[in-house]
């Protein structure tokens, strides 16, 4: 199996999924709504597909235009599923996340590299019930696109903020914050931010062959932090509001580069040499709900 050429690059589309406080994306234009079922059940909300920077590009609010989806209640498989039918292959997912160490402060922004996982509740992959495949994780998020938000996000960033290159997310259940027990185990863990949502997403992008990174905005010092107030939601809302302008300029900005780039990724073949149980094993009802990942590969299932 060949990796994307470039006309199928420039023919792919730019994913944006909003975390908490971005329920909608200012700048995107020719607007339209589409309503997607997945055989994972419903995303998260409507899907709004226009155009941002140049590219085509698909928007979803991770836990819905009126944020009714806990992070463990997200449908991730739905959300991934969907923005893949529509050609994405670049996803930027702006999330809130808590800061784990001093010099990583409240309205800084970090775009990590690295995922410990210590979720316990959600379906982390689309491969099951008769059909394996096993991707590699190494490197969780792309590094080329990771490289163009964070370029682009310390050039936008504002006196006295700063973009953190690199760190490694700290992925929580939720939705109740951290112990204080907790939070001083995973800095000394050496992690740098700690959020819900972006290993799960991650693992599936990688598995769609969606090339993935985040735009972690930091809210918070968790609880940790003895001099600073104990993260609570009137905060996060507060630091989100003074977030999400600067959010929006790095994404456009970033959507930009992409657009006249549209840079290829070792993610866009991941499944080539992932896929581990032989087709001709695999169920008509298993091979038809993982189509859309193994058609380049097995052929398309009719």
């Amino acid at each position: 199996m060949k990796d994307l050429t470039s006309e199928e690059l420039n023919q792919s589309t730019l994913g944006i999924l909003g975390g908490s406080g971005i329920y909608a994306l200012e700048g995107l234009s020719n607007v339209k709504e589409l309503e997607i079922n997945t055989p994972f059940g419903n995303p998260s909300d409507i899907l709004r597909v226009g155009e941002l920077g140049g590219i085509k590009t698909v928007f979803l609010a991770r836990h819905g235009r009126f944020h009714t989806f806990t992070p463990t209640n997200i449908p991730y498989r739905a959300n991934i599923w969907a923005m893949r039918s529509l050609g994405v292959k670049w996803i930027l997912s702006p999330s809130a996340v808590g800061s784990l160490q001093e010099q990583i402060r409240p309205l800084d922004i970090v775009v990590p590299d690295q995922f410990i996982d210590r979720t316990h509740q959600r379906p982390l992959t689309f491969f099951s019930d008769g059909v394996v495949a096993h991707v590699t994780m190494a490197d969780p998020f792309c590094p080329i696109l990771s490289k163009l938000l964070a370029d682009e996000g310390e050039r936008l960033m504002p006196d006295g903020r700063q973009l953190h290159k690199g760190g490694t997310y700290l992925a929580m259940e939720g939705p109740a914050f951290s112990t204080r027990a907790e939070s001083n185990l995973y800095r000394s863990w050496g992690c740098s931010v700690i959020g819900m949502t972006n290993h799960t997403e991650a693992r599936l992008a990688r598995e769609a062959e969606i090339a993935y990174t985040s735009l972690s905005m930091v809210t918070d010092y968790d609880c940790w932090h003895n001099e600073e107030e104990s993260v609570s939601v009137e905060m996060v809302i507060e630091n989100l509001n003074a977030n999400a302008k600067q959010a929006t300029k790095i994404i456009e900005a970033t959507a930009k580069k992409i657009s006249s780039i549209r840079p290829a990724s070792a993610s866009h073949s991941s499944l080539k040499d992932g896929l581990m149980t032989s087709k001709d094993k695999v169920t008509s009802s298993a091979r038809k709900k993982v189509n859309l990942f193994t058609a380049p590969y097995w052929g398309e299932f009719t």
